[in-house]
């Protein structure tokens, strides 16, 4: 059979363990500036999550999502992060296809080539409500997930730190 894995690129493997994930899942390309990126790939949480069709979301840049309470200076950081090449993790509200808004945490990090090259940005994305009656340190602590499941991606997110603040 081979080692099919090893032969696999960062893409490939991400779309194959998130098809199922109820973590929205995105892989766009490098194109930081306006009118990028693009959305290359989206699973199926993804597309629940932001109320549209794959298929009209593929091909579009995820400013789609965007709206009158998207902070411009937490996506002014989200870009800074990706146009340096490092991980952005945050908090933005978002809005879906039907005009309802809602807060994501997103955990965006670059994909490299084995020679360091970034060939895609992967997103990870889930809902979060803020938690009602709690002190909060940090906006880590002021958000708790929206649903909170025990899928089988869930222990390698565990395992990548994902929604996690370094």
């Amino acid at each position: 059979m081979g080692n099919h894995l090893a032969e696999m690129t960062a893409f490939e493997l991400i779309r194959a363990l998130a098809h199922d994930a109820v973590v929205g899942v995105v892989v766009t390309d490098t194109m930081v500036a306006s009118p990028g990126p693009v959305i290359l790939y989206a699973n199926k949480a993804f597309g629940r999550l932001v109320g549209r069709d794959l298929g009209d979301i593929l091909g579009q840049t995820p400013r789609f999502m965007q709206g009158r309470e998207t902070r411009r200076e937490t996506l002014d950081a989200f870009h800074r992060s990706l146009a340096a090449g490092e991980r952005f993790h945050g908090y933005l509200t978002n809005y879906r296809g039907d005009g309802s808004k809602y807060r994501a945490e997103i955990d965006c990090r670059p994909l490299r080539t084995a020679d360091g090259r970034i060939e895609n940005f992967v997103a990870f994305e889930r809902e979060v409500l803020r938690r009602i009656g709690r002190p909060a340190g940090s906006a880590a602590g002021r958000y708790e997930p929206a649903s909170v499941s025990n899928d089988s991606l869930t222990a390698a997110l565990r395992s990548l730190a994902i929604f996690e603040h370094a």
